[in-house]
């Protein structure tokens, strides 16, 4: 049986709506929920990402508390990671909350020798199952076996910013100089709570409408 942190970095106060998605989400194996509040994302997520070293857990599922999502959720990210072993951290799909409404994964996330940051946002849904150079982390399966080469390296600073990176983009960009590929999986929807819930057909409707 496998260990699954679920890990829910936030502020004082969550959303209805991402509490009602986390009730009535379908656990499986050994699921340990745990809420860390703090003012500052990133140290909230290396808390987060300590505890699971330190409880032994196999994956963390990362889900940021002004998400919506399915019940089915874990169990079809538990499933992609099983079915292809070369993922290390998977992504569901969701967009900004503000326009632009472009999906929170990245083709292009890296530093210049001066450590100026270039990044492309996706902006074209794929088909199926892809490699990206990185994603947010609203909504992300990931083995922590990822944590161990970082850990190792540099300490226990996953989640730190780096100059003018944020603390998810941080985390891909020292996942991927260790050698672990992040992987977004488009058929996994989830909701992104702004004014209203960011989804696929937001996006797309927007996307039309711009074209006009």
């Amino acid at each position: 049986m496998k260990k699954i942190l679920i890990a829910v970095p936030c502020m004082d106060m969550v959303s209805a709506r991402f509490a009602q998605s986390l009730t009535t989400l379908k656990k499986v194996d050994d699921c340990i929920v745990s809420f860390i509040i703090g003012s500052l994302i990133y140290d909230s997520r290396n808390r987060l990402a300590e505890y699971a070293v330190r409880i032994d857990a196999d994956y963390i599922l990362w889900l940021d508390s002004d998400m919506t999502f399915p019940p089915d959720v874990l169990e079809r990210m538990m499933r992609v990671l099983d079915e292809h072993e070369e993922i290390d951290v998977l992504s569901g799909l969701y967009f900004r909350r503000a326009a632009p409404f472009t999906p929170v994964a990245f083709d292009v996330l890296e530093t210049d020798e001066k450590g100026e940051l270039h990044f492309t946002n996706m902006d074209t849904i794929p088909e199926g199952i892809r490699e990206v150079a990185g994603c947010g982390f609203g909504c992300v399966l990931m083995k922590t076996d990822c944590l161990f080469d970082i850990a190792g390296k540099e300490g226990p600073v996953w989640f730190s910013p780096l100059a003018n990176v944020g603390e998810d983009c941080a985390f891909c960009m020292r996942a991927r100089k260790y050698g672990y590929k992040i992987f977004i999986d488009p058929s996994i929807e989830f909701g992104h709570m702004g004014y209203a819930a960011v989804t696929r057909g937001f996006y797309e409707a927007t996307k039309l409408e711009e074209a006009k």
